[in-house]
């Protein structure tokens, strides 16, 4: 395992602020003490400053990249702002560009970032396809959310997606009762829909199938009107919001009474969910919180993987009633 900052600064005795501060020449002062203690501490366990932070300090153009996905996706749309504004906190100015299916590809995207002489990247990826070599290597750092592609080199920032799967069981089995919990995806598993499809497998051991649609509304919508009825389980976590609210109309057009016959949790926790009737019960992901780590990841030279985690927020669709609507019953909070 790779030597960290924080390995130095517990060797060292002191903060990893230090520590960042001794090999990024600032921005505070470190007296000469403090720095010779850094120094050994590094050289003892052969530890080697992030070259995220040597790429930041050689040149500055005052801009940073943003890749990601369409921003009609409102956890999309969320991630944006939050990086944009964490950007923005930083004396920087963000230049984003927003590829998908209908316009340019990741790769494409980087591409021209990075010719545009950014001083680091912070990338939003979705799409399952390995990034070439030759972009994941580049001098320009870059700092990946939501997804790594295979291959590529970086600093990733994610949600505990196993943290957030077993919130939703827990809640759904000790809190509700449920003994047969479904899982609703997308149709690819890249991503966080990957690694929480792979957390409720394995609470599961391994048996039964997820649910699959598209991403949107619409398409989760039309594949429950679709779905038959023997297949579908009292309870079930949703991957994402969309497809969480999709389910919800689905269920009122074919006369499924949510939570009494069908028990709904989703992933997401975006803004919004607690207007749709019922409200609906979510994980709510600390978009704020991982959109600040990803920048300082790259503008401080973190060289750890980072992972946030959410907290459960129980309203109606679960079976959680709040008659007025307006208290929401927080049964567990983040962990560690």
């Amino acid at each position: 395992m790779a030597v960290t900052m924080k390995d130095v600064a517990e060797r060292a005795g002191t903060s990893t602020a230090v520590v960042s501060y001794v090999f990024n020449d600032g921005p505070r002062g470190v007296s000469d003490r403090a720095r010779q203690r850094v120094l050994d501490a590094a050289a003892e366990l052969g530890y080697r400053p992030n070259r995220i932070a040597r790429a930041l300090r050689a040149a500055r153009s005052g801009f940073i990249g943003v890749i990601s996905p369409d921003s009609s996706n409102p956890y999309f749309a969320q991630l944006d702002r939050a990086v944009i504004a964490a950007i923005g906190a930083r004396g920087s100015t963000a230049l984003i560009s927003h590829p998908g299916p209908a316009g340019m590809t990741d790769e494409q995207a980087l591409r021209s970032l990075i010719g545009a002489q950014v001083d680091g990247l912070v990338m939003v990826a979705w799409e399952a396809r390995p990034l070439r070599a030759d972009l994941s290597q580049s001098a320009t750092p870059i700092v990946f959310t939501h997804h790594r592609p295979d291959g590529a080199q970086g600093v990733f920032v994610a949600a505990d997606d196993e943290h957030a799967v077993g919130l939703a069981f827990e809640h759904l089995r000790d809190d509700h009762g449920h003994e047969d919990i479904g899982f609703w995806t997308g149709p690819d598993d890249v991503g966080p829909v990957g690694r929480r499809l792979a957390a409720w497998r394995a609470l599961r051991d391994g048996v039964g199938e997820p649910h699959r649609s598209g991403y949107t509304r619409g398409e989760a919508r039309d594949a429950l009107l679709q779905a038959d009825d023997r297949s579908l389980e009292r309870a079930i976590i949703v991957a994402t919001d969309e497809q969480a609210i999709g389910l919800l109309a689905a269920a009122h057009l074919r006369g499924i009474r949510v939570p009494d016959e069908l028990a709904v949790i989703s992933l997401d926790g975006t803004s919004g969910t607690d207007c749709t009737v019922p409200s609906l019960s979510v994980v709510h992901q600390p978009i704020d919180q991982m959109a600040e780590r990803a920048v300082s990841a790259l503008m401080d030279g973190t060289e750890d993987e980072l992972e946030t985690r959410g907290a459960l927020i129980a309203r109606e669709s679960c079976g959680c009633v709040t008659p007025d609507g307006a208290s929401e019953r927080r049964p567990r909070g983040p962990a560690g």
